[in-house]
């Protein structure tokens, strides 16, 4: 068995950088995410980079905020959500939805394929949207025990992703789990309660986290 070691996050950069290089296989997705650290390449051209960023963006469910507006729309839509049924449509998605201010996607074919591995591996979760029998919303993210991480999301009709964080929100609460890792908090995630806190406080949270808990345990 290899032993993955990563630099301690304390040496991080001031943007959060901890190392360059590396691999996207299990068993290292695995160590980083263990120890705060996560994948996002700065783009095709240059290597892979790792990060654990300070502050750090998450939900607090007991803060979690639903905007009236939201309520409405929740209420009368024909949206419906699903877990785990389209995750390799899903990450596509992700991967082809440009940002504003982003000329292009960090989720590289390498993303892909390590994070296909780790959703075969029980380690990894997708959200979908349908309307009718069309994907038009989604979420993926990490789920190893109580953690369970928000990677990357999309929408193809207005608040399809709202939908897919708000339907991943009410499932992991109804499984006891009290917390999102956002890593950063963007303008959906804010709407529902985003917060930065900072790094030591989720190396702390992470250090009570239960790793055991199975997928299936989580999303059933």
């Amino acid at each position: 068995m290899r032993k993955i070691v990563f630099p301690p996050v304390d040496s991080a950069t001031e943007d959060g950088l901890v190392a360059i290089g590396g691999d996207l296989e299990v068993d290292t997705l695995i160590e980083a995410y263990k120890h705060g650290i996560f994948p996002w390449p700065i783009s095709l051209d240059f290597p892979l980079a790792w990060f654990s960023p300070d502050p750090r963006g998450i939900i607090l469910f007991e803060n979690l905020h639903v905007s009236k507006s939201f309520e409405k729309f929740y209420k009368k839509t024909n949206l419906q959500v699903s877990f785990n049924q389209a995750f390799k449509e899903v990450v596509r998605n992700c991967a082809v939805m440009l940002r504003k201010d982003q000329p292009s996607t960090w989720i590289t074919p390498d993303i892909i394929s390590g994070y296909q591995k780790l959703f075969e591996a029980g380690l990894d979760y997708s959200v979908e949207v349908w309307n009718e029998k069309k994907l038009v919303g989604g979420l993926y993210g990490v789920a190893m025990g109580e953690f369970v991480s928000g990677e990357s999301m999309f929408m193809l009709e207005d608040n399809a992703s709202k939908m897919a964080l708000y339907g991943l929100t009410q499932q992991l609460k109804k499984k006891g789990i009290k917390w999102l890792d956002t890593q950063m908090v963007t303008p959906v995630v804010e709407q529902f309660g985003g917060q930065y806190i900072e790094r030591d406080e989720f190396l702390e949270m992470l250090e009570k986290t239960d790793w055991n808990k199975s997928r299936s345990e989580i999303f059933e």
